[in-house]
């Protein structure tokens, strides 16, 4: 999907990727869709967002997605909310698309 290329911003240390979290849901699931107004990929994880249960949950999910160790995904802000940008350390733009496309 090209739109997910809008969610995608390059930087030195790899690519930021705009999500939008869905806590508590009942399956686990990346992505879940697009939100072209907020330009960002939906996230439904099934752990709640209590004492960074969410969060980490969010890491481990992106790693295995894009097949990376998990100390290269790092939360750059909004841990405390919904609207996330996260740090895929060492990954190109084209790299993460190909990958976002293949889902």
């Amino acid at each position: 999907m090209d739109e997910f290329r809008n969610a995608l911003t390059d930087s030195r240390e790899g690519t930021i990727l705009l999500i939008e979290v869905t806590p508590n849901a009942k399956k686990t699931r990346f992505p879940s869709g697009y939100n072209a107004w907020r330009k960002s990929i939906g996230c439904q994880i099934r752990e709640p967002p209590v004492e960074g249960k969410a969060n980490l949950a969010i890491v481990k999910l992106l790693a295995g997605f894009f097949s990376l160790p998990a100390d290269r995904i790092r939360i750059l802000s909004g841990a405390n909310t919904s609207q996330k940008k996260i740090l895929l350390a060492g990954m190109d733009i084209d790299s993460v698309l190909e990958i976002l496309n293949r889902s």
